[in-house]
């Protein structure tokens, strides 16, 4: 090459663009060189269930044949699930919780569980909890996620009791309502609970022992104890009692109660749903079946982080996923504004969640890359390539994005999770989306109640497509129910979601009307909710049946499908629809956006914190207006648009007594709380 040549050469080199360029030709070859195989859905991506016939076109899963009841013959109750984690893994971790605040993870070994198990369900009994054949006993937990629940939870089991967990936000009347229900004589407590119980000892007859976690009694708690005829004992000397006088295990069967889990609701008392072990198995072995499938294979190197309440099904059901193949379970420290530092220091490899959490995730990292135009441009820059592997069924973390972008983002849940699960409520497309690209791991969305024991639909590996819920879990099948007062009808493949199957609960406890509302006399559980079968053969919720109510003019209004459009709006937080049969249009609560509505508020000219905006008339009418247009562009009917908006500052939330823990609207709290608002919006429009 000339010199003239060569300093050409060296010239073209010394181009920024050029450099540019060939570093992202660089990036892309070895992007494309690095790239894995894609993940294949385990059954026909375009049929994911299979269509009955015979059973009014009810529809399964197309991974088994037939329900799955059980996997294992030896798994056939929760300690038997138990057992059998323990004949893998023995004598090595099971259950941990953190020293302090900020020190190591502490473990019980799987031996160890079974021990202290062992000996709390035998001071269970030197206490006078009965474990006879025709009397069903009854033991509340009124505690946050601790070793101790899972030790209480296993000795309930190994002698044929059942456990009630009780929780906060059920709230006190509903905790009396519950232990006398129930017929209850002990209850297991926090600390800070023991005060609660005392205060209504009085309206509890049948309370007769609190066992209290952790910490010495207080002599004001033990008198006023003693006045009701009420023992209090710590748990400590509950294990020695029971060690000291060990009783023989009486293990339940397949068809016996494990747990009567109490639902909320968002009106009356709530309703004891009476879960089996038989119920929970099937669900549990139809998971297995369906990740296994999935490629996900679990066994004792697994890493699960609990920190979603022990209260409810779901927690419960990943924890015996991780017992199942003798997998380690690790509680977060109690406070979830730093289970970040948890996650750090347990590093998980399992993280089932919720979506209130994983949002917080995704609003973080956009929050962060929105700072800067060129973190911004990176970050989308890497999205993109993601996307384009998502789309060809590419899951992975080792790419040269996931090096230089998404690497923190794992790091943030530990840097080993290798499948979340979300539940409780629906994931937005596009946190979906963020999820599965920064994560490099399988995400899947389920749907399902406290009465199918947690899931009934679960989405499959290998589907890219978005805003459904999958097809039937192994263990149920489905199917749509004519809603006609809402045009919905089975023949379209839309209707109320029923289910049947292994998974289906026993009942509600003492409530053979309530049970009758809910189970039909061919045992198809009827969910209130409504799905539509999409060409995939999946499942999509589409609105719900309950709360529709009719106007004075004779049309019927969801308004849970009207807030789900108005929620579209950027200024909005929360949308909180009403209406009854004695007015011919409705009206709606809006909390807005914190940070949307500053930001519109600075560019338009209008002072002051959310609560002086919520007052301002410019404000309310910018929302009104785009809510409105919202609507005309979702072809809400006219009759279906609000017709008067109420800002209010305050979101709704489980502390402030109008959500239920699974974040659903108590519509009769709010509607009674907001009494006044709604008259005077109706007075106004009239006038």
């Amino acid at each position: 090459m000339s010199d003239n040549a060569a300093e050409q050469a060296l010239q073209y080199l010394r181009d920024p663009a050029v450099v540019v360029g060939l570093g992202a030709a660089a990036v892309s070859l070895a992007y494309m060189a690095t790239r894995p195989e894609p993940t294949p859905c385990p059954v026909n991506v375009k049929q994911q269930s299979i269509e009955l016939s015979n059973d009014n076109f009810a529809r399964r899963s197309a991974l088994t044949a037939d329900l799955v009841e059980y996997l294992f013959e030896d798994c056939r109750t929760t300690h038997e699930v138990f057992l059998r984690g323990a004949s893998i893994s023995g004598d090595k971790p099971c259950l941990g919780q953190r020293s302090s605040p900020d020190g190591p993870f502490e473990w019980l070994s799987y031996d160890e569980v079974l021990e202290r198990s062992s000996c709390t369900g035998s001071g269970l009994l030197e206490l006078g909890c009965k474990n006879v054949e025709d009397d069903i006993t009854y033991i509340g937990v009124y505690a946050s996620n601790k070793i101790e629940w899972v030790l209480v939870e296993q000795a309930c089991a190994m002698y044929s009791m059942v456990i009630i967990p009780l929780y906060d936000t059920l709230g006190p009347d509903s905790c009396v309502y519950i232990i006398n229900q129930a017929k209850m004589t002990t209850v297991v407590c926090d600390p800070v609970k023991i005060p609660l119980l005392l205060e209504r000892c009085d309206k509890c007859p049948t309370l007769k022992n609190i066992v209290k976690l952790k910490g010495e009694i207080k002599d004001e708690d033990r008198e006023k104890a003693e006045k009701c005829g009420i023992k209090i004992i710590e748990y400590d000397d509950l294990e020695k009692m029971g060690k000291e006088n060990k009783h023989e295990k009486k293990l339940p069967g397949a068809k016996d109660l494990a747990v009567v889990c109490y639902t909320s609701g968002t009106t009356g008392n709530p309703k004891g749903a009476m879960i089996s072990h038989g119920n929970i198995i099937s669900m549990l072995s139809g998971l297995v079946i369906l990740i296994q499938k999935c490629g996900i294979q679990v066994d004792n190197n697994d890493v699960h982080i609990s920190y979603l309440p022990l209260a409810h099904m779901y927690e419960r059901l990943a924890q015996l996923l991780c017992f199942m193949f003798g997998g380690r379970v690790g509680f977060f420290g109690g406070n979830i504004r730093k289970i970040m530092e948890d996650l750090q220091e347990l590093k998980p490899t399992l993280f089932i969640s919720v979506p209130r959490v994983l949002n917080r995730v995704y609003d973080k990292v956009i929050k962060e890359v929105s700072g800067s135009t060129v973190k911004k441009f990176i970050f989308n820059t890497a999205l993109s390539f993601k996307k384009a592997e998502l789309e060809r069924n590419i899951i992975r973390r080792n790419s040269i994005w996931d090096y230089l972008v998404f690497k923190k983002i794992q790091n943030s849940l530990g840097g080993r999770v290798r499948f979340v699960i979300s539940g409780s409520a629906p994931l937005r497309d596009d946190v979906m989306v963020f999820l599965r690209c920064a994560l490099g791991c399988i995400v899947l969305e389920g749907y399902g109640q406290t009465e199918t024991t947690a899931a009934s639909t679960i989405q499959l590996v290998g589907d890219n497509t978005f805003g459904h819920v999958g097809p039937p879990m192994p263990c149920n099948k489905i199917k749509l129910v004519d809603v006609p007062e809402m045009n919905y009808f089975a023949k379209d493949g839309k209707g109320e979601i029923c289910f049947y199957g292994y998974n289906v609960f026993q009942g509600y406890l003492h409530e053979p009307e309530k049970t009758k509302e809910a189970v039909d006399e061919d045992g198809w559980l009827h969910s209130g909710d409504v799905g539509e079968w999409t060409e995939n053969g999946t499942l999509k919720i589409i609105d719900r049946k309950k709360h529709i109510f009719k106007l004075s003019q004779g049309e019927y209004i969801a308004p849970e499908k009207i807030e789900a459009v108005y929620m579209q709006c950027p200024l909005v937080n929360q949308v909180f629809v009403y209406g009854n049969s004695h007015e011919s249009c409705i009206v709606c609560l809006v909390v807005p956006d914190e940070a949307q509505i500053k930001k519109w508020a600075a560019k338009n000219g209008c002072d002051g914190d959310v609560e002086n905006l919520c007052k301002n008339e410019k404000v309310r009418t910018a929302i009104f207006n785009e809510m409105i247009a919202m609507g005309k562009k979702e072809k809400l009917y006219s009759f279906q648009q609000v017709k008067a908006i109420y800002l209010h500052p305050d979101p709704f939330s489980v502390d402030n007594g109008l959500l239920t823990p699974t974040l659903k609207f108590k519509r009769p709290d709010i509607t009674k709380h907001f009494k006044d608002t709604f008259e005077e919006m109706y007075r106004k429009l009239q006038d």
